[in-house]
């Protein structure tokens, strides 16, 4: 590990207030410096906003300018709010309160409810999906899940735009968003919601601000406390503020101008949770003489990565592409963007999926690699092409890092381990903070190598990994460092959520990736219908899809990969188009809505590179496959599980249950051996499959979904003479070294 690695998983607090303004470009200082009077910081991404922020509050403080405890510091995510006390805590400002905005409304409203309104807050409803059920139940409706999903949202809609329940039908019909349900009914739902709410005295999560904003417009006595105690306010991703918690920020601020906006309207990408940039771009009318700097220098991304995001803005229409910003790169050139098409959706996971391991084989870590598509349903099949390929991958949205019940228990055990130092007989013979660690751990489920397979017990496994990576990087960092030092960071980071990062490849919605950023990216599925979405209709709504896409690709650092497949299914009509978003910006495409080049048959645009001409060749090589087609009920299949079976998931199964079990045991020996998850054998629905159709010859095995000429080189045999009810060895088949 190189000094800089370490000086940045463990950097020295600065010695000066000066010191904290070290490493700051030209525009970043003057944010740092600026810290009185209204501030609006237009930041694009990549650019350093929290760096830039952080190094502003902790240079105010450490100077002597701004007091810690008079500081308010919000943002719209735990992890946002957990990396910037982590770094606030890095640059020696302690004490300042780091919050979300339902955190910070939620604090108060506990401190001044039984003085506001007596008697104890009302229990608070942490999930209302339950409750809006019953709501809907007594209105006679019954919703499956995912209608009662999207009910709930409507309803947190509606709650942070303010819009009370005999209102909603007219807010739809203004916005023209698409209700899940007829608005007269939801709008019956949410009254019912509300009073179920009363009858049983609980709040929910938008009720925490709704309360918060009542008791600052009612009582002057309590507004003015709060605003005695919060001298400066910083608030970052203002693009994404709702007018409930922009009406709670002015309650708090007040008749004062200390405030700090952090944002990039190009970013905003949670309208329907009622975010808006208005706020943001109309900063400067409501506060004529604010000091306005914009952060343009891109750290992250390439050059060719970021000339695609420009490009990407420059087609933009509206009042935020008007202020929109343009980026420049500051790191040296890197590969042209890659544009792959492929006949279907199973090709275009499988050659994503090659790729991803030819990149890790390069040296790419596979934490450093992101699958992004625009809704989750898309996972799947991409969860199926990795395992297939061996790759390990995650997904995000797990419970946060320092919440795991493995970790906490993990943390019990070293922290015992601390206290009795040598007399705990298990730090027996163990030299060094890592070793200590991994004797400690061990106890608790870590071993030297991962458990085979998938689920919970990997999970619990990589948990471990990450925090014996922890220890070896701290050692590193501060050679001599016990086992209580460890410990006490672990706390430290524990309470500013700064967690050390678990390995795998990471699959995500475009929307959950926001804010995070990777070496390699691959935006998956960009065809008309998925971005833009099909429910976008407006042009308001379609330029948020684009804003999307751009988040996507300002996620890459260096690689970035964009692909679509012109049908979901083999051997489906190829009539899908790429999105319109790359007109003009894709190889052989043109600017005014012009379809591809390929014309909607089995070509490729002309990407840029080796790799480019290597996908290009794969999908035009690929043979096209017939319709995949239930073997029992004969309907359509399009669930890539379906797929792999070759039958709905209903239909009986006529599955030789003996020789999936001596299958299962077979694959069990084979990850043994080669050191792998038992997925990257074959997939449990690809040994369903096998045992459904007991194949007797390469030629009916190869075709079942998941096996391949890959797999069939490296376990055909094995797997054929199972299937003949014959004994087989318990060594790895041949060829196993190929990855």
């Amino acid at each position: 590990m190189t000094a800089a690695t370490h000086s940045t998983l463990f950097p020295q607090v600065p010695e000066t207030p000066d010191a904290v303004l070290d490493g700051l470009d030209p525009e970043q200082r003057e944010v740092a410096l600026a810290l009185h009077g209204p501030v609006c910081v237009l930041a694009g991404a990549g650019t350093g906003k929290t760096r830039a922020i952080t190094h502003r509050i902790a240079y105010g403080v450490r100077a002597g300018i701004l007091q810690p405890a008079t500081i308010l510091a919000v943002t719209f995510t735990n992890r946002a709010a957990g990396e910037m006390r982590g770094r606030l805590r890095q640059l020696g400002a302690t004490g300042v309160q780091a919050r979300t905005f339902h955190s910070a409304a939620l604090r108060q409203l506990q401190y001044f409810w039984p003085k506001a309104v007596g008697g104890e807050l009302p229990r608070l409803l942490e999930r209302k999906v339950q409750l809006v059920a019953e709501a809907a139940a007594r209105c006679e409706l019954r919703l499956d899940r995912n209608e009662l999903r999207d009910v709930t949202s409507e309803i947190e809609w509606a709650k942070v735009t303010q819009t009370v329940p005999a209102d909603y039908p007219a807010a739809v019909a203004k916005t023209q968003r698409d209700a899940p349900r007829a608005p007269a009914v939801l709008s019956q739902i949410y009254s019912t919601y509300e009073q179920l709410k009363r009858d049983r005295s609980v709040i929910d999560f938008e009720d925490v601000l709704l309360l918060t904003v009542g008791i600052l417009q009612d009582r002057h006595d309590i507004a003015d406390h709060v605003r005695g105690q919060y001298q400066h306010f910083v608030v970052d991703e203002y693009q994404d503020v709702s007018p409930l918690q922009q009406r709670l920020l002015d309650l708090w601020v007040g008749d004062r101008d200390n405030l700090c906006v952090v944002g990039d309207a190009s970013q905003t990408i949670y309208s329907f949770t009622g975010a808006t940039p208005d706020h943001l771009l109309n900063f400067r009318t409501r506060h004529p003489g604010a000091t306005v700097v914009k952060l343009v220098r891109d750290y992250r991304s390439t050059p060719q990565v970021v000339h695609l995001a420009n490009g990407l803005l420059s087609q933009a229409r509206g009042k935020a592409a008007d202020q929109r910003l343009e980026l420049v790169s500051q790191r040296d050139k890197g590969p042209e963007p890659i544009y792959a098409e492929y006949p279907d959706e199973p090709h275009e996971a499988e050659a994503t999926a090659r790729r991803i391991r030819d990149l890790i084989a390069g040296g790419v870590p596979a934490g450093e690699i992101a699958v992004l598509y625009r809704v989750n349903s898309q996972s799947e099949v991409y969860e199926q092409a990795l395992a297939d390929a061996g790759v390990p991958y995650q997904l995000r949205g797990a419970e946060r890092f320092f919440e795991r019940a493995e970790v906490r228990e993990a943390g019990t055990a070293l922290r015992g381990a601390a206290r009795a130092g040598r007399n705990d007989s298990l730090l027996d013979g163990a030299e060094g903070l890592p070793s200590q660690v991994r004797a400690v751990l061990s106890t608790k489920g870590w071993t030297t190598r991962p458990p085979a397979g998938s689920g919970a017990v990997r999970d619990r496994w990589e948990s471990l990994a990450a925090l014996v990576r922890l220890a070896e990087d701290f050692e590193a960092a501060k050679p001599g460092a016990t086992l209580t030092d460890l410990v006490r960071e672990l706390d430290e980071r524990a309470a500013a959520q700064h967690a050390p990062t678990v390995q795998g490849v990471t699959l995500a919605s475009l929307h959950s990736a926001k804010g995070l950023e990777w070496d390699a990216v691959f935006l998956v599925g960009l065809t008309e219908g998925m971005m833009p979405i099909a429910y976008a209709k407006t042009d308001e709504q379609v330029e948020e899809e684009r804003r999307l896409l751009y988040v996507g690709v300002t996620r890459a650092r260096l690689h970035l990969s964009l692909s679509w497949s012109l049908a979901r299914s083999p051997g489906g009509r190829p009539s899908r188009r790429p999105t319109r978003f790359l007109n003009g910006l894709r190889p052989g495409s043109t600017a005014l809505g012009a379809r591809s080049g390929a014309g909607g048959g089995g070509g490729i645009d002309r990407g840029t590179g080796r790799a480019a001409r290597a996908e290009r060749t794969e999908a035009v090589e690929s043979r096209p496959r017939q319709t995949a087609r239930c073997r029992v009920c004969r309907r359509p299949l399009t669930d890539a599980g379906e797929m792999k079976l070759m039958r709905c998931e209903e239909c009986p199964s006529d599955m030789d249950e003996a020789l999936y079990g001596r299958l299962l045991d077979w694959r069990a020996g084979q990850a043994v051996e080669l050191s792998q998850p038992d997925y990257c054998v074959f997939t449990e629905k690809t040994l369903m499959a096998i045992a459904e159709a007991v194949p007797s010859t390469e030629g009916e095995l190869v075709v079942i979904a998941g096996v391949g000429n890959r797999k069939l080189t490296r376990f055909g045999a094995d797997v054929l003479a199972i299937c003949a009810g014959e004994t087989v060895g318990e060594g790895p088949a041949e060829g196993d070294g190929e990855g």
